[in-house]
C-alpha cells in the first residue's frame, strides 16, 4: 500500500479551512494534515488545540512531513515559507501569487537545486487549470497569445455597473461582503492581483521572467458613470484583461488594462466571479476556458489538485525555458486607448502621438488616440494616482 503523504497546513482561513476538510473526507488521496501553522492562536477553531501551532519550524523541520502547503495572504511570509521548505528538499503547494510573482525565477532555481517541486495552479483564475495546460498541451505549441479576465473582484464589480446600473461603491462593498474582495481592495481594484496571474503564466507560455515593477498595469478604481455610458453607447463592456502577445520572433508585449470589448468577443459574457483566459497558438488555433474564480471552493479545487498532482510526483518542467526561446519584453508598441478625466490639466501627463477623439464637457472630458507604451510606463505612478481612466481598444500598432 502506498504511503501516506503528511502535510504541513500554512493557513486555516478560508482557504485552508476548506482544503483540510477536502482532504479529510477524501476517499482518493491518500494524505494526512498532521501539523497546522497559524498566526492568531487564541481564535476558536473547530480541531483540536494540538493540531495547531505558531512557530513554523515545527512543520519545516519535522522530516516526516512531506508536503507542505502554503495558503497565507503574507506574500513576505509565504517567500520566507517555501524559500525555506525547498532548501529541505520538501515539496509546496502554493497559491501565493504575489510571492511567486515577484521570486519566480529564484523559486525555479531552488527547484533545481535541491531536486524538490512547487506547485501552485491555486494561484491563477481559481478553478481554470491554465498553468497546467501551458506546461503539458501547449508545451511545444507556437502561442501567439495569452489573455483574459484574471481578477473575479474586479469582474464582479463591472458586472455590477454594467448588468444592474449600480454604484461603484455599492458594487465594492457587495463583493466584499461575498468574500471576494478584501478590506483593503487595492490589490485587486488597482490591478495587481491581475498583474501577478499574468507574470507567472508569461514565465510558462513564453519562458520569460519579468519584474512586476516593469509591467503597465492599470485597475478599475477610477470607473466613472460617464466611462460605462461611453462603453454603452459603443456596444461595448469592460472588462480588466491581462494581456500577453508574441509580436515577432523576438519579442513579447505585456500589459494590465481595463479594456472595451465588444459582442463578438467571448470576453464579453464572462460576467461576475467567472475568469476566463484565451489562448491562440498557431496550431491549435483559439481556445478559451472559463470558470469561477472568486472564493474558497475554486481555489481550494486548484490546491486540492496541485495536492493530487504532487502524489504522483508531477513537477513543472517549465518547458517553454528549457526551449531557450530567447524572448523579450518590449515596451516599444503603440496602443489605441480611451482616456477619459476631469481636470483638463491632466491631459498634459500623456504624450498622445495622435488623437482620433474628443470630447469635452463641463461634467467629463475624454479623448481616443494612439500611445507608446513606453509613455505611459514612464508616466505609469501618476496614471494610477490621477483621477483619469485610461482603457485599451485593443487595437496594437507594432512601431
Amino acid at each position: 500500500m502506498k504511503k501516506s503523504t503528511r502535510i504541513g497546513l500554512f493557513g486555516y482561513g478560508v482557504v485552508g479551512h476548506g482544503i483540510y476538510n477536502l482532504l479529510a473526507n477524501s476517499n482518493s488521496l491518500n494524505t494526512e494534515v498532521v501539523k497546522i501553522c497559524i498566526k492568531h492562536r487564541e481564535k476558536r477553531r473547530d480541531l483540536p488545540a494540538y493540531y495547531f501551532t505558531t512557530n513554523r519550524n515545527e512543520l519545516l523541520d519535522d522530516e516526516s512531513i512531506d508536503l507542505i502547503v502554503e495558503v497565507i495572504d503574507d506574500a513576505d511570509a509565504a517567500y520566507e515559507i517555501v524559500t525555506s521548505a525547498l532548501k529541505k528538499g520538501k515539496n509546496v503547494v502554493t497559491a501565493n501569487k504575489k510571492m511567486l510573482a515577484q521570486h519566480l525565477e529564484e523559486l525555479v532555481e531552488l527547484q533545481q537545486k535541491y531536486g524538490a517541486s512547487l506547485l501552485y495552479e491555486g494561484a491563477v483564475c481559481g478553478s481554470i487549470p491554465v498553468v497546467r495546460n501551458l506546461e503539458e498541451y501547449y508545451d511545444n505549441e507556437l502561442l501567439f497569445s495569452v489573455g483574459g479576465v484574471f481578477n473575479s473582484s474586479t469582474n464582479y464589480i463591472l458586472s455590477k455597473l454594467f448588468l444592474k446600473n449600480s454604484d461603484y461603491d455599492l458594487a465594492l462593498k457587495q463583493a466584499q461582503d461575498l468574500g471576494y474582495v478584501e478590506s483593503d481592495p487595492t490589490l485587486d481594484i488597482e490591478g495587481y492581483d491581475a498583474l501577478y496571474k499574468l507574470i507567472i503564466l508569461v514565465a510558462h507560455a513564453y519562458g520569460v521572467f519579468i519584474n512586476p515593477s516593469e509591467v503597465l498595469h492599470h485597475g478599475i478604481q477610477n470607473i466613472s458613470r460617464y466611462d460605462i455610458q461611453y462603453a454603452k453607447e459603443k456596444g461595448f463592456r469592460i472588462k480588466l484583461m491581462s494581456v500577453v502577445k508574441k509580436l515577432d520572433d523576438e519579442n513579447i508585449l505585456i500589459y494590465v488594462l481595463p479594456e472595451f470589448v465588444n459582442k463578438n468577443d467571448a470576453m464579453y459574457w464572462v460576467e461576475y466571479e467567472d475568469n476566463a483566459v484565451s489562448v491562440e497558438a498557431a496550431f491549435s488555433d483559439k481556445q478559451f476556458f472559463r470558470g469561477k474564480g472568486a472564493g474558497g471552493h475554486p481555489t481550494g479545487s486548484a490546491v486540492l489538485s496541485d495536492i493530487s498532482a504532487n502524489s504522483y510526483q508531477y513537477k513543472y518542467e517549465y518547458k517553454k525555458l528549457q526551449q531557450r526561446l530567447k524572448l523579450n519584453y518590449t515596451s516599444d508598441v503603440t496602443l489605441e486607448v480611451y482616456l477619459r478625466f476631469f481636470d483638463e490639466k491632466k491631459l498634459q501627463h500623456f504624450n498622445f502621438e495622435k488623437i482620433t477623439e474628443r470630447y469635452t464637457s463641463k461634467e467629463f472630458n475624454y479623448v481616443v488616440g494612439q500611445i507608446k507604451l513606453s509613455s505611459l510606463l514612464a508616466i505609469q505612478e501618476t496614471l494610477n494616482t490621477s483621477d483619469v481612466l485610461l482603457v485599451s481598444t485593443g487595437k496594437i500598432i507594432k512601431d
